[in-house]
């Protein structure tokens, strides 16, 4: 396909779709996240009906238990922090949108002139503004309203986010670019946009939702339609760059909903 953007021609392949997505194994290796349980399945049994052809069973049918925030890759919206109900499938319109990647070292925190409420922990390391806009500003191109931000360079996609030490999250001003930019769309390779334990504040989220401190009221949000994508893998062998992102999610009436982000390369007409 070709398209325009900013007055300038691009193309793209859509025979070729790179997966941001961690593959749920049910019965394998799975990533680790704020001490939940592991993502289950069981066969579905009914009477003399058993899902499960290997116990003699007409056809396989399973009943599958996860927690979209905890087991695998996932799209949150506004009613991660409201009493509202508000379903994400509701909120993302679907389709394709132009997004940018790009790689951000974490720095710590204690050397950074940037926050988070509450204060950083001695040891805890940072996703800045002042790095997400160097990132894009050694990136001249079209103006995006999506951003993949990859941390991890290396390693495997499957691991434990459990550990003492937390991992990078995002610091107050760092969100609050995001917002500045029209970044409506975000995909982060973190189990969080904020602090694993942070009082319950959620700050980046908020930012991002914008959503006032402390409150539970979707009314009150000043960008409903926002949305985060978190526990994303980026594979090293993703070039920083445009791309087509199509940000897959089943229709569930819930807050959050495990997702597979697919990037398409964009590349100059």
């Amino acid at each position: 396909m070709r398209f325009e953007s900013g007055g300038r021609q691009y193309r793209v392949d859509f025979a070729k779709p790179v997966s941001l997505a961690i593959p749920l194994d049910f019965a394998g290796e799975q990533p680790a996240c704020f001490g939940a349980p592991r993502a289950g399945a069981s066969p579905l049994r009914v009477g003399s009906f058993t899902g499960d052809t290997r116990a003699g069973g007409s056809c396989n049918c399973e009943i599958l238990t996860l927690a979209p925030h905890c087991n695998g890759t996932h799209t949150e919206c506004l009613g991660h922090l409201t009493d509202e109900r508000v379903a994400v499938s509701e909120r993302l319109p679907g389709g394709i949108e132009l997004a940018q990647l790009v790689t951000v070292d974490p720095v710590s925190a204690e050397g950074a002139a940037e926050d988070s409420d509450p204060q950083p922990a001695p040891g805890d390391r940072l996703i800045t503004a002042a790095a997400l806009a160097r990132s894009v500003a050694g990136m001249p191109g079209p103006v995006t309203t999506a951003l993949v931000v990859r941390t991890q360079r290396g390693g495997e996609p499957l691991r434990s986010y459990d550990a003492a030490a937390p991992v990078p999250y995002l610091s107050r001003q760092a969100a609050a670019w995001l917002v500045a930019r029209g970044i409506g769309t975000l995909v982060l390779d973190l189990p969080s946009a904020d602090r694993a334990e942070d009082g319950g504040r959620l700050t980046a989220h908020r930012v991002f939702f914008g959503l006032p401190p402390g409150s539970r009221d979707a009314r009150a949000a000043q960008r409903p339609r926002a949305s985060i994508t978190e526990l994303a893998w980026i594979d090293a062998a993703i070039a920083d760059g445009y791309y087509l992102l199509d940000l897959q999610i089943p229709p569930f009436l819930t807050d959050a909903a495990p997702s597979r982000p697919l990037l398409y390369p964009v590349q100059p007409a």
